[in-house]
Order: structure tokens, then sequence, then C-alpha cells
């Protein structure tokens, strides 16, 4: 597997904590979007890690194909 699955349609709002680590799906394979369960085990794929530096809201991507990884670009709109 080359390129990442199409997990979702739209993107995941997730309340962070500032301080904390997540670890976002690269694959699209993990059956907890948007962040890794170890569904990418035998391919190149890896998790994302993000730091959260603030305690807010933020969009993760479920499509996959942002530019701003882990993070929603509006790439779902276009992505087929």
């Amino acid at each position: 597997m080359s390129q990442p699955v199409r997990a979702l349609d739209t993107p995941c709002a997730v309340e962070v904590e500032q301080d904390k680590s997540y670890f976002w799906c690269s694959c699209g394979q993990s059956g907890k979007q948007p962040f890794c369960d170890g569904s990418h085990s035998g391919t190149d794929f890896t998790p994302l890690k993000y730091t959260a530096e603030e305690s807010k809201t933020l969009y993760f991507c479920g499509c996959k194909a942002t530019q701003k990884q882990p993070l929603c670009d509006g790439s779902h709109k276009n992505a087929v």
C-alpha cells in the first residue's frame, strides 16, 4: 500500500489538551480515526505525532489527502 485509504469524508473535531501528544493515523486503516490504532503494521506508513501547543478544538484530517498533516486543509472537498 503506497497510498492511504480515505478513512472519512470530513475532518474530525478534537478537543486537544495543551502539551499532550496525539498520534494521527496516516494510513487510513485505523478503527479509531483520526488516531492510530496500529493498523499500519506491515506497511510503509507510520503515525504522525502532534503535540498540542494549547488547549482548543482542532480539526484533524479524515480523508488523508491534506497537505497540512495532521490537520485538515479542506482537501476532502476535492479528493475522490
